[in-house]
């Protein structure tokens, strides 16, 4: 069974005319459940996790000053959310989120959560949206519980995964594989071990090009017992901050691929959904839609 992570406080309050599209961690799920994709028995609310799990990405510091609320005025502005309890908690519960998901991903082969894909959250401080690196946070609770030893994770948000590349930078236990804008933020790029840095403007013929060359070679090459899969749908053509011009077809069709090497490799692999940016929400929601659309039918 597909099991997806999801809890209410995903769809966190922001500013009026705050850019981030946070509405869509509500509308994805019923949308699942509406169209059948997924019932009631898909969903797990996940909790908070021990503190140890935390720190065995971001330093003790950090974690100590975020949970305090404490970080300074323009740590938080690099967030782009302002500090709030309410968010502190929903980042470790999405943190958790990711860290069950591998449970279930172990059992079942693939699971997902609604939210995460927390990329550019750096060991020492957070920035564009994320806080804490749920993928990271879930890598290392693998590792620590001996249920994986060699770890890829496969990035293919439009934005280069620049804070997990820094959490992982000296450790060959956990490959690094970030697929993203040339042209894009971070506009300094940290080094993965595997960067692959797409042109503006590329469309579906190029991006699928690059990933059909890469993705079946470096999971030959790399050999993991577990796989992080980061399907941020910002490489849309739609999207305010992608450049890329991918169409919603061609996103579906990255994701068809991607799972399908990750099934064929009997590799349990954990989903966490990234970014999208459209100014249309129904865009945004059809494009991470289809990718639960995909797993049950490739899985289940």
């Amino acid at each position: 069974m597909l099991k997806i992570a999801y809890h209410p406080i995903y769809k966190h309050p922001l500013p009026e005319g705050h850019r981030f599209p946070m509405e869509k961690y509500d509308l994805l799920p019923k949308q699942l459940l509406c169209e059948g994709t997924c019932t009631e028995a898909n969903f797990f609310e996940p909790g908070f996790p021990e503190e140890k799990y935390l720190t065995a990405v971001h330093t003790q510091e950090y974690v100590t000053n975020l949970k305090a609320l404490n970080l300074d005025r323009r740590a938080i502005r690099k967030t782009g959310f302002p500090l709030s309890q309410e968010l502190v908690d929903r980042e470790q519960i999405i943190a958790q989120g990711t860290m069950t998901g591998c449970e279930f991903a172990l059992k079942y082969g693939i699971a997902f959560n609604i939210a995460g894909g927390t990329h550019h959250a750096y060991s020492g401080h957070g920035e564009a949206f994320c806080l804490l690196n749920d993928q990271a946070i879930a890598a290392r609770y693998l590792q620590s519980k001996g249920l994986a030893k060699q770890i890829l994770i496969v990035d293919l948000d439009v934005h280069q995964g620049n804070g997990t590349a820094e959490i992982f930078q000296d450790d060959p236990s956990v490959f690094t594989f970030s697929m993203h804008g040339a042209g894009n933020y971070p506009f300094k790029k940290e080094t993965s071990d595997l960067d692959i840095a797409v042109p503006d403007k590329s469309g579906d013929a190029v991006y699928l090009a690059k990933l059909k060359e890469t993705l079946p070679r470096l999971i030959d090459q790399v050999k993991p017992d577990f796989i992080f899969y980061l399907s941020g749908v910002d490489i849309l053509e739609t999207d305010k901050l992608g450049r890329l011009s991918c169409t919603v077809e061609g996103c579906k069709e990255r994701d068809r691929f991607a799972l399908s090497c990750f099934r064929e490799s009997g590799i349990p692999v954990q989903v966490s959904m990234g970014g999208g940016y459209s100014p249309d929400i129904k865009v945004i929601i059809e494009a991470h839609a289809n990718t639960y659309r995909l797993a049950q039918e490739l899985y289940f």
